[in-house]
């Protein structure tokens, strides 16, 4: 009996660690050298003329791999027939999906159906963070892409959202507290439409006032940019001082009463990720290896590995059977 308890802890020892172990730095070495300075040149020429870019592919990034892990399947097009995540709500203004576009077309050139469109995004994620003066940190790659993209599945944490809430869907996704404040901090980079936080302008919570824990002087510069038109839904940067820079701003920001989205204004308030943002806010370092660290297990999140996928030829579509 005591054997067999032993057999099956090994057994299980060993199987927890197979899908990480099927990923691994430098996947592509042997049969696709060139490419991660492929995806670096197309993401590096992109920003040169649009640094917005490293805000958009950190959101296509998250709402990826919060819904079936990191198998790109927010990628997919819909059809009259067939949905896919990108009709989700949350996703109408997902964008960036040409930037993928671009470096796929490429590999293909390069190394025919042997680089995954989920390590495309992952891969292209870290590089905008760099060259917007976040973290330099290492990917391992190896992920294939999935065969599924239902928008019915798509549940990603709200702006309005507690600290708590938040936190919920967080940890279902095997992430701490710290790991999720640090995570929002990529609104260091961020935008949001009006549309996500007029209430706390003018009428928060039915109130017919502004949400008293935002300072005053911000809520008059976001009333100048949304206005009071409905027929079309402006844009406002997260963070205020440093909008396209990777940094720490965004909490002194926060912690200053001048978080745009809730859920960000939040984190500087609750007893419990208060001190986080108070730490992160003073030590510029601290955040950015945390903010490595966490993107690395952003990435590794419920990632098909081996033949649970495919090697999308093209990101848009499923392959088609042979």
């Amino acid at each position: 009996m005591a054997c067999k308890m032993k057999n099956a802890v090994l057994v299980l020892l060993f199987a927890l660690p197979l899908v990480l172990a099927d990923l691994r730095v430098g996947f592509y070495s042997s049969t696709c050298p060139q490419a991660e300075s492929i995806v670096r040149q197309v993401v590096q020429k992109r920003f040169e003329t649009d640094r917005s870019i490293t805000a958009a592919l950190l959101r296509m990034h998250f709402h990826d791999c919060f819904v079936r892990g990191c198998d790109a399947s927010i990628l997919i097009d819909s059809t009259t027939k067939k949905p896919s995540e990108k009709s989700a709500g949350p996703n109408f203004s997902v964008r960036g999906f040409n930037i993928i576009d671009e470096a796929k077309k490429s590999l293909e050139a390069a190394c025919p159906s042997t680089v995954s469109c989920a390590d495309i995004v992952t891969l292209a994620t870290r590089d905008s963070v760099f060259l917007a003066g976040g973290p330099s940190y290492n990917v391992s790659t190896g992920r294939q892409d999935g065969l599924v993209s239902n928008p019915n599945e798509v549940n990603l944490p709200g702006p309005s959202f507690t600290v708590s809430e938040a936190l919920q869907a967080f940890t279902a996704k095997g992430f701490t507290l710290t790991e999720m404040v640090t995570l929002l901090g990529a609104h260091s980079v961020g935008v949001a439409h009006c549309s996500l936080f007029q209430d706390r302008l003018s009428n928060f919570q039915g109130t017919g006032a502004p949400d008293p824990t935002m300072d005053s002087s911000l809520v008059a510069k976001l009333k100048g940019i949304c206005g009071d038109s409905t027929s079309n839904d402006p844009t406002a940067f997260l963070d205020q001082s440093t909008s396209f820079i990777m940094d720490n701003q965004f909490y002194r920001q926060i912690m200053q009463k001048k978080g745009v989205l809730q859920i960000d204004q939040e984190l500087a308030m609750d007893k419990s990720s208060a001190g986080i943002v108070s730490r992160f806010a003073s030590d510029a370092d601290s955040f950015k290896n945390s903010f490595a660290s966490a993107m690395v297990k952003l990435g590794n999140i419920q990632v098909l590995t081996g033949n649970a996928g495919e090697i999308r030829r093209n990101c848009r579509v499923f392959n088609r059977p042979n």
